[in-house]
Formats: C-alpha cells, structure tokens, sequence
C-alpha cells in the first residue's frame, strides 16, 4: 500500500484530497500502515489546499464548543495516491500518508443541508462537527463521504493540545479509541450492524476473525471457536451491553470504555447460560457451590433434571454416576468449575471430563491383604510385608518433593543405615525426615500459592493485589531458604553418620538467619490468616483458585491457612527433637554442649518472637485508637508507647468537657488520650490498600502526659455520688490546678483496680515508687463533685438545649472574619499611615488580637497540653485543693 516517494509511476498522481475523495465504506486502513513521506516531497507534490471546519446547525450555538474549537490550531489531513486501472474499473484509492496542517480559514456556519453544496469544494479539507449522528443531516453528510465529527472529539482536543484527528468514518467520540473488537453469536443483522456503527462512532474498530489482536470479543453466547481462542489468550468477553452504555456516556469528557470499573460490570460470566447439578459432595460444598453457580450467571437443579447442561463431580468421592448420561450433558471434574470461576471465563469442557476411577492399588493391597492361601507361613509373611510397607508410606511425607529450581539439588538415593540403630541415631533421623517434609511443605506453599499468585498477564486479570500477596505469605521464601540449608546439612550428616558428629552446631551455623526470618512472618500470622479470609469471601476467582489447589495431591487436601501455620509450630517441634536428642547422647561426646547451646538459641529465637509479637500488637492497638479517634495528634505513635486500658466515663464537670458528655479514657504507659463521643458521624474512611474502615465514633480533646497529673482523687460512695473520681492536674501552661472529674461506666473493671493502674503509670512516669501517695480520697461535697440526675430526662434534655445554644451562637455570630486575614488588614492600614497613632478603637481590636492568638503562640512541648481555658476554675477550688499538694 505504501510505495516509496522517488519511485511514483507516471500512472500515479498524488493529491491531498477531502473526504469524498476516500470511498469509506469500502477501503479501511488503520494509522499503523499508513506510509508517512517526507516533508518535501509532500511539500512539492501536494497541491495547496486549505482546511476548513464546519459547525452544522446547534452546533453552532455551542459556545463551550466555539471556545474550544478556537484553541485548536492543527488538523489531520490524509495524503491520497490514486493509481489508474484499466479502462471500465474504478481508480483504486490509497492513503499514503498523514499530514498535519494548520486550519487558516476560521470556522463557518451551516444552518441546513441546503448549505451543504456550496460548501463542498475540492479546495477545502473540511470537517463537519455535527450534535446529533441520528438526524437527516448526518445521514446526508454521510452518504457523501463527508468528514464528521462529534463535539466531544473537539473538547478532547482541546484539553490535550492535539490536532483535530482523521477517521475514515463518522467519529463522535473517542471513548473506544486504540480498542480492537470482534463479534459472535449473533443472528439477527440489524442488532450486529447498529453494534459496529457505535463502536466505529466512538473510535473502535472490528475485526472479522479473533486473534491476539483483538483487545475485546463481545459474545451474545458461550459456545463456538471465537469463544474458545478468546477464553484461551484471555481477552476479555462482553456483554453487547457494554456498548450499549459506553455509547450513552458518549458526552463524558475523559471517559473510557476499558477502564475496569466500568467494564467489568458488562463481561460474560462463566456460567452464562449454564444449568449445572452436583454430585459427591457435601450439603456444605454443595450450598456452597450453588451461591457461587448464581453469583457467576448461572443456574443449579437436582442431579438427573435433563435441563441440566453440566454435572459437576466430585472425583474422589464418586466411583460411579447413578445414571447413564445423555450425550448433550457434560460430566466434569469440580476442577472445571472453579477453574472457570478462577479464568473469569467458561472453561473448555474437553480438559476436566469425568472418567471411572480405576483403582489397581486398592486392588493390589487387598490382594496382599488375603489370607485365602493354604501356607500359613507365607500369609503370615505376606501379612508382615505389608504391614511393613504401611508403616513406611506412613513414615513418608504426604507431600512429594517439590523444591522451587533456584534451590533445587540433589538428594542421596539411600541412606546408610548403622549395623546397630542407636537411639541417637534414631532422633537424628527423625529429625531429618521432619525437616524434608517441612521443606517439602514450604516449597508446596511457594510453588503452589505464592508463585502463580504473583504471574504476570493473569487470564481475567491479577486475582489478588502485590500488597495482599504480601501480606499473606510474607517472609515465607526467606524461611525456605533457610531450612533447605539446614536439611542439606542434615543429610550430609544423616549419610555420612557417626555418633560424634555434631548436630547442635548446624541449628547455631542458622540461628541468626533463624531470628532474622521467623517474627516477621509469625508475628503478622493473623494478619496472613485474616486476610485469606476476607479475600476469599470477598474475591470469587480466589476462592475457586484456593479450592483448585486444595484438591492436588500435594497439599494433602490441606488449606492454605492450614499449611501456612507449619512455620509457626516448626520451631518449638525443633526444639523438642533437640532436647530428646541430648538425652541420648552421651556426657562425652562433644555434641552434649553444642546441643544445649542449640537449644538455648531457638530459646532466644522464640522469645525474640513473642516479645516482637507482644509489640507488634500494642501498636496495632494504638493504631485503632488513632482510626477510633477524630484529630488524634499524630506522635501518639511511639515505638516505646503502649495502650495500658481502655475506659469509659460521663464528664462530672466543665471540663475537659460540657458536664454530661460521654468520655473515652485511654491510658497509655506514659500519657492519658481523653476523647468524647462525636455529636455526629460522617462518612467511611478507606485506607491506601483499600480497606475500608468505619467511620471515627470519637473527637480528640487532649493528649495529657501522665506527669501532669499531680493526685488521683477516689472520690467516696453517696447517695448522690457513684463510681466517680477525679484528676488534680497541673498544667505546664498554667499557675494554678485544674480538677477533672468524672463517673466511670464500665462494669467489667472495678473503679479501684482502674486508679490503681492509673498510679502505678503514673508513678512510673514520674521515677516515684511509692504509687500508693497519689491516689487520695475525698468527700465528694469538698470539690463540688455529685452524679446526681446524670442519666434522668431533664438532665439530657438540658445537654441538648445547650449544644443547640451554642450552634445557633456559631450561626449568628457577627465576627467570622478570619483572624490572620483581619491582623493583615490592620497591619497593612498601620503601615500606610505611619505616624498616625492608632485610635482607641484599634487599640480595642489589636489587643483583642493578640490575647486571642496567646495560645497559638506557646511553643507546644512534645506532647499537647491542657489550653488554657482551665483558668477559669474558682477560687474556691484553688483553696480546697492546695493542702493536697
């Protein structure tokens, strides 16, 4: 199609034509085989035309369009070759090449198709910008091969700085622009051909035959050979409705039709048109299977029904089907059901069909299991031989060898064994033989899970997030690194045994590795655990890939949260063996001193883990304070801070609160986070991994460390006073004490235990061993404290009055001028007239300015304080509470 510029025939003449020129409807090239000339060839060849745009009937009432249309400068010109056939054949039209050129003459105005002839002129490359690809001016610009476009392709851009782009067809959008679709299914035309005007409308193009060009196979069925080459190269199958209502949002600016949240609620589910019934499982499975049949479009009906198109069975249960079936049903293994559920596409039927298990094992056992022969001896022989094989296949592992082939190497076929089996040698074996299976375990859970998880090009897509693999599996490749060594090293020693050599020396040779790999993972275990969980109840196609593995004979119909626990019991089961192991070896032997300092470091290993797993959940405990509280001051997150208790209290007082005020105690080993439940709750908050929490229930108040607090006051049990203490507090800020007083709530901790655990923090706080001098005990009528009425209508109905109160003041407050923006002003009409002295009404505001922004001004310590609106507190307080000090 494209020949080269110095090689043009005297039969060829080149011309940059307009669209009438290009038969459309016939001939459809795609940009990528486009010939592009060089600059000067065209510039020499090329007659000189203009570029014009058209603006067709409400179009040109448009002023957002008009506006846009003006910052566009350049447009797509195609440069086409004619070359001349024989007489009585039609000259066959080629583009060369693609120019741009700039659009000189200003846009025009076409108000009926009546306009239309004495604007179409040869001279002009013109484009029409047309509202409406429905009405009979489009039609009639159509049918003449005229060049439209739609305003949406104009705004684009516009907003992208591009040139006005070229179609050979009618383009209103771009939404389905670089996407390649192919079509089946379909029987009546009319529905086939609207589907390809849109996709051409909105910049897609069609192919006849599906390969790995097409990007899309939309399908009005799941059967026929289109369906199978899409399902195996994982292209994406729609429904026709994707077109349907990326057509609808043809006026979105910015909108594509392949984007996944928007495509993914149109694609074929895999059960589309699918009755399935199951068979050999249990009514657990079987519910189970049924919900996932119906979430994947699907339909379910009782074993036999000849509705069914597919009985799935489950292979190892059932021998044989309880009916002949007919040849229109497919009889699969379960495999190809949530292999399907997994691809995110109906499976080929032909890979998992359902055979009579034959079974010559469970023949050749029985027959070595009769005792129908006339030798008593030999039965008893052959009786002895099988028991013996039993009791090897039970030594065995149920998991074949599997190791990843980065750390493939290859094992002893025989181990030597000892004319005489020591007892030493019979742990050291033992200890081997745990090791390869523990190994051999891992290397299932790389090989398995980890690895086809972490595949690129994931047919349908990847199944679980990179930080959701992540979080699952954690350092599990580390752990296996190490333990390969270590079960190396145990066969070189198993092979080449003697009693003196050393096994404790292996397990210290790996006991850094050891501490450095173990309490990431064993530490976030329920973290791992968790996530697989909600994935799988969250995610389909990972629950139907866990359900396909677990099935395979090398997980030993084991789950994943059941083989990913080994690693956290593997360590003290090594420790045991070890132990059992210097109890039989002599006082002599070197190894007896080894072994105990071997033992000693998994010791340390373990204890380096449950220290780093009591931490690990102290933090997480002060993260869900920081989501649990609304403002919570970012440095509550302390690598030494830990969360000490949790209570819940009423405010008796005006502070730190309004009296009444529901309040939220947490203490911490050096500071105490004071919270109020929110008036209102708005919204959800999601996380950067997508989590989705819920909204915060409380509001921070203040962040106090625990060396403010100068008394815990246990106040005394009346009639009018119940479960209520109080907090004599000295701020760094402040001259005077600030009492805070409140009634505890919380049934399950006694009011006691609670201040107790309150001094002992604080004292240690402070460097002070006598905790018990802190807490003192007061009549309730000394400072003025009484819950009383705390709970009665007339009490809540006060608090409401007194919210309402205050909101209504916010709302009709005169004085909303920002202070910074009213202390600019002030100082800028300072400024301008210097030397003035200022009025007395501006020395009213200036100082009002500045003891409003005293506080501002403090320079917070390390953690924030009480604000200074304690002040308030009376006189009488001052004087009740000074003999305490």
């Amino acid at each position: 199609m494209a020949d080269n510029a110095g090689s043009t025939s005297s039969t060829e003449r080149t011309s940059l034509a307009d669209s009438s020129i290009f038969d459309s409807k016939v001939t459809e090239t795609s940009k990528e085989n486009l010939f592009v000339g060089s600059t000067s060839y065209v510039e020499e060849e090329m007659p000189q035309i203009e570029t014009r745009v058209i603006l067709v009937q409400e179009a040109g009432k448009q002023e957002e369009l008009i506006k846009a249309l003006k910052s566009v400068k350049i447009m797509e010109v195609p440069v086409i070759k004619i070359r001349e056939s024989c007489p009585g054949k039609s000259d066959e039209k080629l583009i060369k090449s693609i120019v741009n050129m700039e659009i000189k003459v200003p846009f025009v105005k076409m108000a009926s198709v009546e306009e239309f002839e004495s604007l179409d002129s040869p001279e002009f490359e013109n484009v029409f910008i047309v509202m409406n690809f429905q009405d009979a001016v489009f039609n009639e610009l159509y049918k003449n091969d005229c060049r439209v476009i739609g305003p949406p392709v104009v705004l684009n851009c516009a907003q992208k700085g591009e040139p006005l782009p070229f179609s050979c067809r009618p383009l209103y959008c771009t939404s389905m622009m670089n996407l390649t679709l192919c079509f089946t299914g379909f029987r009546k035309k009319e529905e086939l051909v609207r589907l390809v005007t849109l996709v051409h409308h909105m910049g897609g193009v069609i192919r006849k035959d599906c390969n790995s060009k097409v990007t899309h196979l939309v399908a009005n069925c799941t059967q026929g050979e289109k369906f199978r080459i899409a399902v195996s190269l994982g292209t994406p199958i729609m429904k026709p409705e994707w077109i349907y209502k990326a057509w609808e949002r043809r006026n979105e600016q910015d909108f594509c039709a392949s984007v996944d949240d928007f495509r993914n609620d149109f694609k074929v589910p895999p059960f589309q048109d699918c009755i399935l019934s199951f068979l050999g499982f249990s009514d657990e499975e079987k519910t189970n299977m049924e919900e996932m049949t119906e979430m994947q479009g699907g339909n379910y009906l009782p074993v036999g029904d000849e509705r069914c198109t597919h009985l799935v069975v489950e292979e190892n249960i059932v021998k044989e089907l309880p009916f002949e079936p007919s040849k229109k049903l497919y009889v699969v293994k379960q495999e190809w059901f949530w292999g399907s559920i997994q691809m995110d596409a109906r499976a080929g039927e032909t890979m998992y069909l359902y055979e009579k298990a034959n079974t010559p094992e469970l023949k050749k056992s029985v027959s070595l299991l009769s005792l129908n022969t006339p030798n008593s001896n030999r039965k008893r022989r052959r009786l002895k031989e099988t028991l013996a094989q039993l009791s090897r296949e039970t030594d065995m592992s149920p998991f074949p060898p599997q190791t990843p082939k980065s750390c493939t190497k290859s094992s002893k076929n025989s181990t030597p064994v000892p004319s005489k089996q020591s007892a030493r040698w019979q742990v050291a074996k033992e200890l081997y033989q745990t090791e390869s299976n523990y190994v051999n375990i891992l290397a299932t859970i790389i090989q398995l899970f980890q690895v086809p998880l972490e595949e690129e090009g994931q047919r349908g897509g990847p199944i679980l997030a990179p930080e959701e693999i992540k979080t699952i599996f954690g350092s599990i490749p580390d752990i296996f690194d190490v333990h390969t060594k270590i079960k190396d090293d145990l066969e070189d020693l198993i092979v080449n045994w003697d009693e003196s050599k050393s096994i404790g020396d292996i397990f210290l040779k790996y006991s850094k590795d050891l501490v450095k790999t173990y309490p990431p993972f064993v530490n976030f275990f329920e973290m791992s655990k968790e996530t697989i969980i909600k994935c799988e109840k969250q995610k389909p196609r990972f629950h139907a890939f866990l359900k396909i593995n677990q099935a395979k004979p090398e997980c030993g119909r084991q789950s994943l949260v059941e083989l990913l626990i080994r690693p956290v019991q593997r360590l003290p089961s090594v420790a045991l063996l070890l132990n059992d192991l210097k109890k039989h070896t002599a006082e002599e032997n070197p190894d007896k001193s080894t072994l105990e300092k071997a033992i000693g470091s998994l010791k340390e290993v373990m204890t380096h883990i449950n220290e780093d797993k009591r931490k690990t959940e102290a933090q997480k405990q002060i993260f869900d304070v920081v989501y649990e509280v609304d403002g919570c001051p970012a440095n509550l997150l302390s690598s030494h801070r830990s969360l000490v208790q949790r209570v819940e209290t009423i405010s008796l007082g005006e502070h730190p609160c309004d009296r009444g005020e529901q309040v939220t105690l947490f203490l911490f080993n050096d500071c105490l986070e004071i919270a109020r439940k929110r008036h209102k709750v708005i919204g959800t908050f999601r996380s950067p991994h997508g989590h989705t929490r819920p909204p915060a229930s409380l509001k921070h108040i203040h962040l106090m460390p625990l060396s403010q607090i100068k008394k815990v006051l246990d106040i005394r049990e009346t009639e009018d006073c119940h479960n209520a203490f109080a907090l004599l507090v000295r701020p760094p800020t402040e001259q005077a004490n600030v009492l805070l007083s409140f009634q505890m709530t919380s049934e399950e901790l006694p009011k006691e235990n609670w201040l107790k655990m309150l001094c002992r923090h604080v004292a240690n706080t402070i460097c002070k061993a006598d905790a018990e001098n802190l807490m003192y005990t007061a009549d309730p009528e000394s400072f003025e404290v009484n819950t009383k009425d705390m709970d009665s209508t007339l009490s809540r109905a006060s608090r409401a009055i007194k919210k309402t109160s205050k909101k209504v003041t916010r709302a009709f407050s005169f004085s909303k001028t920002p202070k910074r923006a009213l202390r600019r002003a002030l100082m800028a009409s300072q400024s301008s007239v210097e030397g003035r002295s200022p009025s007395s009404n501006e020395k009213h505001v200036m100082s009002r300015l500045s003891s409003t922004s005293s506080l501002a001004g403090i320079p917070s310590p390390s953690l924030v304080s009480l604000p200074s609106f304690f002040e308030r507190r009376s006189h009488t307080l001052s004087r009740s509470t000074t003999h305490l000090i």
